[in-house]
């Protein structure tokens, strides 16, 4: 039978509560042919995940009604193996509460780095595609020091950025600096010629989005992306659960994007994303949306992510370009339209200039 996850707010909640909850669950159970697994809570935020077996979301969601009466905020399918990339295996449960092996109550929140690695190259439109290294090497020694620190890389199909699930923030911040401070001592040797950027953030298994710690996953994706060259850069929330005092570290090593920031961002990214092929797409439409003005908004941008917005609207489309591309689902005209150019000679300049070489010899 699929597996579900379900998102419970609860404030103040303790745990002999969850606990009687869990029973009166598996007393009711049999009935709607589901099985209550196990469940994890984070007593500070009263959020409960309950990990359940069934035949499909309403049954699970009846099992709860009948028991009793607390619905779930949302319920999602997960797949097995994506579960225990991200939350663990071998748990250690009693009374069905996810116990930490060091006997603290595991809040179910984990912490996610996104690596980016491009390959930085001056490749003309007429090179050949064997002389585009693809960055083995540092993507390599990148997952053996995630391994040290107790990470887990996460099987990214999307791109070519490295992602890494912890349940610890300082050992996500660690691995970062050790990952930051050998790729620039590498930078310029051979197999080592690449830009990287590093995003961190926090984030719980369900939300009210669809998918498994999906808006965690978007927010690192954008944070490598924001992040200038060589950066790591970090969510308000993960500052307040890493131990570390950040104010010793060079902002242009390490960097916090706090709270408005990320609102703004997440505006600006969701608003040119949906509309990458219309002709609503411009500075000025964002700056309606976002309600700034257009000094407003490049200030904003500018001082986020060292980029103008039409220079950050132009690496947004260039990235989605280079995913597309990898695909080989599409020729270059089309994913130049995809991503708004009318002219696919046009696109095929720009992501030369953006990647080092033309997007025909990867198609």
């Amino acid at each position: 039978m699929p597996i579900y996850m379900d998102y419970h707010i609860f404030p103040g909640v303790t745990i002999e509560e969850v606990k009687a909850a869990h029973i009166t669950d598996k007393a009711t159970q049999d009935k709607y042919g589901v099985k209550y697994h196990q469940f994890w809570v984070n007593k500070e935020t009263g959020s409960v995940f309950c990990l359940i077996e069934g035949p499909n979301p309403e049954a699970c969601k009846r099992v709860h009604e009948e028991a009793h009466g607390s619905v779930a905020c949302n319920i999602i399918e997960v797949q097995p193996g994506v579960l225990n990339m991200f939350m663990g295996e071998n748990l250690s449960i009693n009374h069905g509460i996810v116990y930490n092996h060091n006997g603290e109550i595991d809040s179910g929140f984990r912490f996610i780095m996104v690596l980016d690695i491009v390959v930085n190259t001056s490749l003309s439109s007429h090179s050949n595609l064997d002389k585009f290294i693809f960055p083995v090497v540092p993507r390599n020694e990148a997952i053996k020091i995630i391994k040290e620190f107790d990470g887990e890389s996460i099987e990214n199909l999307s791109d070519d950025s490295i992602m890494a699930v912890f349940k610890e923030s300082d050992n996500a911040f660690k691995c970062s600096l050790a990952i930051q401070e050998l790729f620039n001592k590498h930078r310029g040797a051979k197999n080592w010629n690449i830009n990287y950027k590093i995003g961190l953030n926090e984030g719980q298994p369900v939300t009210m989005s669809d998918g498994f710690f999906e808006d965690s996953i978007i927010y690192g994706k954008r944070l490598s992306l924001i992040a200038e060259e060589s950066q790591i850069l970090m969510s308000q929330g993960f500052k307040k659960l890493c131990s570390f005092q950040l104010a010793k570290f060079d902002q242009s090593k390490v960097k916090v994007l706090n709270d408005k920031q990320k609102t703004l961002i997440g505006d600006f990214c969701d608003y040119t994303e949906a509309n990458l092929t219309t002709e609503k797409l411009s500075v000025e439409s964002i700056s309606q949306e976002v309600g700034l003005s257009r000094p407003q908004l490049y200030r904003r941008i500018k001082s986020i992510t060292g980029r103008s917005p039409q220079n950050f609207i132009r690496d947004l489309k260039m990235r989605t370009a280079f995913n597309l591309i990898k695909d080989n689902n599409h020729n270059v005209s089309e994913v130049a339209y995809k991503v708004g150019y009318d002219d696919p000679s046009y696109f095929s300049k720009i992501f030369t200039q953006k990647f080092g070489i033309c997007p025909s010899k990867l198609v």
